[in-house]
């Protein structure tokens, strides 16, 4: 019996846990998105509410593109680790060669729990903030 509780309750953290990863990749992938100046692959994963946050994807799409590999110095999310439902920004400090550091907030809202299953969707990316500036 012990076993089959410690095998279950592994599941669930293992399943806890990836959520974290979840929201990495989706973060990443969009801000290579960005990087690559593709405004449409951008609006494909964030879920624009407004045509103020599709508009600041756009411009961020022109303004922040970068050729080669984009490196992610420093990731901060308010949202990781959370065992329900939580919305947040995730402050990610990324730069690509050629290109000083770039500072910019996702918003990223879970749902769900390790029981039932858990979604990560990305709601919005800010413009670039300063350097040493935080998410509000």
């Amino acid at each position: 019996m012990a076993a089959v509780v410690f095998v279950a309750v592994s599941l669930l953290v293992g399943r806890w846990l990836n959520t974290d990863s979840v929201e990495r990749a989706k973060v990443v992938e969009l801000l290579r998105e960005q990087a690559d100046g593709d405004a449409a692959a951008m609006l494909r994963r964030l879920r624009c509410r407004d045509a103020a946050c599709a508009r600041l994807a756009r411009v961020n799409a022109r303004r922040l593109r970068s050729r080669g590999e984009l490196e992610i110095a420093r990731y901060d999310s308010v949202t990781a680790h959370a065992l329900g439902s939580a919305t947040g920004p995730t402050r990610v400090v990324w730069t690509a060669p050629g290109r000083l550091t770039v500072v910019q907030c996702v918003l990223v809202r879970r749902q769900g729990n390790p029981v039932a299953g858990t979604s990560v969707t990305l709601l919005r990316v800010s413009a670039p903030i300063g350097r040493e500036a935080g998410c509000r």
